[in-house]
């Protein structure tokens, strides 16, 4: 390679890295505003309204498994899904196990594990 070869070859290498027109966004500035105030507003309401119901879904799951079970202590285990919203939560696990155990006392003085919900709305 001759000289003014080399010359050209650092010459153009030096131009390619040389910065070019920068563009930060694709939208203009005005419609980059529109969007973020938009991303903003939706964060401020709508993902804390999602989160609230989706953790309120969560928490009375053990109480729809009981209902489901017909467990007789549905309305405790309601009880403690409800005291567990002010607590923070410490209570959720013992409802779900509650939801989930047989209730063997129960069945030794009533003979049955099954509830009646439906009769005690109708007295």
């Amino acid at each position: 390679m001759t000289m003014t070869r080399v010359r050209r070859l650092a010459i153009s290498a030096a131009l390619l890295l040389l910065p070019q027109t920068a563009h930060a966004s694709l939208l203009s500035p005005e419609l980059e505003d529109k969007l973020a105030t938009g991303i903003a507003l939706f964060v401020v309401f709508i993902v804390p309204v999602v989160l609230i119901v989706l953790f309120w879904m969560v928490h009375i799951l053990p109480e729809k498994i009981a209902h489901q079970r017909n467990h007789p202590q549905f309305e405790a285990i309601r009880t403690l899904c409800l005291l567990s919203l002010i607590f923070g939560g410490l209570l959720w696990p013992i409802a779900w196990v509650w939801a989930y155990s047989k209730p063997v006392l129960h069945k030794m003085a009533y003979g049955t594990d099954q509830g009646d919900h439906g009769a005690e709305d109708a007295h």
